[in-house]
């Protein structure tokens, strides 16, 4: 988990302390403190930005320890702490904090503590921000709160299939069964397809991220003190290729796969979705126990699968996701002190306890028998896991690097609401297209040269477009052929008249992609709307629904669909992308269409 912005999510602060009083200033050491209506006096304000698989519980823990009338010595006073904690992926707070904190664009307060997916972000943090003439300095040496090993999630059949649980099993084997033409039938189950995968993107996603490290390892046979050198070897670059060869789309948060296997196993179909998912362990456990959402709220209260994940450790290395509790610079003595018994509380039994029922391991690495039976790891509790020593810094970013070379290209058709209602203001000063328009253009950055993008525009039928509701306004261009200057010129020629035929536009969006159809790219269709269907030619969201059925469908044209203002219509477009097993994205508030539109476009 802990991709990018969820799908139908924001990044809001989870928690926000009950505190009265007025801020002041503790005398010699800056710190914001907070007057508490329980008699406890004054305490050290300390915020904490959390991953987004974890945040939940964090938040819930916080409350209990500032219920928990604990205190600690500040220049010889003791005295108190009030936590807050807020949820951003780690590779945006790790961007975020490359920059420059700005709480307005974050959504959430600048944090003096930092609990990310994995050291990893700690390493590019470094990097990016030297890279931006700036420089934040964090511990060398941080404590894990958690820990939870990255694995090959897979269908329990196909796992055995490929001799689960005897055999060792690694990237190797999913390198194979890619470049298979037969792919499962060559296994002897020609009715499952070929092998697909899904995986994060790297540059946003803590799984996606080392997923794309351990591959590149793998490559290279090493399992520690991989360098630059080796990153660049043309045959290390083609293994890395040949994995990525069978991703069915890069999300932003591995919870859209599970969530679409979820439905695909609910419809008896959980074998014609994906083959593996590349996630952290604990995404295994809350799958298998019913919170495909990742929300550990649903454990036990929501449908268990018929089939379910089972953990393939990679024999040929895999990393521990370590967790870290990272304190950072901007904490002043008052709340690094706070930032200790802070530590010191979240790793007593009991909130361990709580971070193992939702699927972690402790902060030493022990796997539970629970949890082993659980991602059905046999009850091995005492499995030797590959291991690989993550890289440096410099290498790190040449991995990036490379596998901005080496990923799976893209072909993607976005499909622009321009009906009338997108001349509405977006409150700030500009109009819902303008906003629309400005968060595509700045989106363009993450396309790779290879990639094609096309644009559509739709509403009804106009004077100057009396034929169709919908009109190709650029043709599929390749980014590297001139095509961000020609992309900019006809996104920036839209304007905004008519109605909103938002389901033929759809339909007849799909169809064209799937009448030129790239096998060797990922295919899809980017839907962005500000209202309701108003077409009554085409009305019938059922039949565009079976259109775009996925588990129907031998070629599939994944839709992501965006709800954009307070109008849009977001259930509907949510049943629109579940279909097509793609995701919808909220950007019901005007003003986080630019890190939604981010969000979205990462998943190519």
């Amino acid at each position: 988990m802990d991709g990018n912005l969820r799908a139908r999510g924001s990044r809001r602060p989870l928690l926000s302390a009950v505190v009265v009083g007025l801020c002041a200033i503790l005398a010699g050491l800056g710190a914001v403190v907070l007057t508490r209506d329980d008699g406890r006096g004054d305490c050290v304000r300390l915020e904490v930005n959390s991953s987004t698989e974890k945040g939940g519980l964090l938040a819930e823990l916080a409350e209990e320890y500032n219920d928990a009338d604990r205190s600690f010595r500040v220049a010889d006073e003791d005295t108190c702490a009030e936590v807050a904690v807020s949820r951003l992926t780690s590779g945006l707070a790790m961007e975020a904090l490359a920059r420059g904190w700005d709480p307005a664009i974050e959504d959430a307060p600048e944090p003096q503590v930092w609990a990310p997916s994995s050291g990893l972000w700690l390493d590019l943090l470094a990097e990016r921000a030297a890279a931006g003439d700036r420089s934040v300095e964090v511990p060398e040496e941080n404590p894990s709160l958690a820990q939870s090993p990255l694995t090959i999630a897979m269908p329990r059949p196909m796992a055995e299939a490929l001799g689960w649980p005897d055999a060792e099993l690694g990237w190797a084997d999913v390198l194979s069964l890619t470049r298979n033409p037969d792919g499962w039938g060559a296994l002897g189950h020609p009715e499952w397809g070929s092998f697909s995968l899904g995986k994060d993107n790297p540059n946003t996603s803590t799984s996606g991220l080392a997923a794309t490290v351990a591959a590149f390892y793998a490559a290279t046979g090493v399992s520690s003190d991989l360098t630059r050198e080796q990153v660049a070897d043309p045959a290390a670059r083609d293994f890395v290729a040949g994995v990525e060869d069978g991703v069915l789309h890069y999300a932003d948060d591995a919870v859209t796969y599970m969530e679409n296997l979820a439905e695909a196993d609910a419809s008896g179909q959980a074998m014609t979705y994906t083959s593996a998912v590349l996630v952290q362990e604990q995404l295994i456990h809350l799958y298998n126990q019913g919170a495909p959402d990742g929300n550990p709220e649903r454990i036990g209260e929501g449908r268990r699968p018929e089939v379910p994940l089972v953990a393939v450790y990679p024999d040929d290395g895999t990393l521990m996701l370590d967790h870290p509790f990272v304190v950072l610079p901007s904490a002043d003595d008052a709340q690094r002190a706070a930032a200790d018994d802070l530590l010191d509380f979240l790793l007593e039994p009991g909130p361990q306890r709580r971070l193992a029922e939702i699927g972690f391991r402790d902060h030493e690495g022990t796997l539970s028998e629970e949890l082993a039976e659980s991602v059905n790891a046999e009850g091995d509790t005492g499995r030797e896991l590959a291991l690989i020593s993550p890289p440096a810094p410099q290498v790190l970013t040449a991995i990036l690097d490379a596998w901005d070379e080496v990923r799976r290209n893209a072909r993607v058709t976005l499909v622009m609401d321009v009906s009338g209602s997108m001349n509405q203001p977006a409150g700030d000063g500009r109009s819902r297209l303008r906003a629309a328009q400005d968060a595509a253009l700045a989106a363009l950055e993450l396309y790779h040269p290879d990639d094609e993008v096309a644009l559509w525009a739709f509403s009804t039928e106009t004077a100057d477009h009396p034929a169709t509701p919908y009109r190709e306004v650029l043709p599929a261009t390749r980014i590297g052929d001139g095509g961000t200057e020609r992309l900019t010129d006809a996104v920036n020629g839209l304007y905004a008249e008519g109605g909103t035929a938002l389901y033929t536009s759809t339909r007849a969006a799909q169809q064209a992609m799937l009448a030129d159809y790239d096998p060797t790219r990922i295919n899809a269709v980017v839907v962005l709307s500000d209202g309701q269907n108003e077409y009554p030619a085409d009305n019938d969201l059922d039949a565009l629904l079976r259109d775009l059925d996925a588990s129907q469908l031998e070629r599939v044209i994944r839709v992501f669909a965006i709800a954009f203002g307070e109008e849009a219509d977001l259930d509907t477009l949510d049943r629109i992308a579940g279909a097509s097993r793609g995701a919808a994205y909220d950007a019901r508030e005007p003003d986080t269409i630019d890190a939604v539109m981010r969000s979205v476009f990462s998943n190519f």
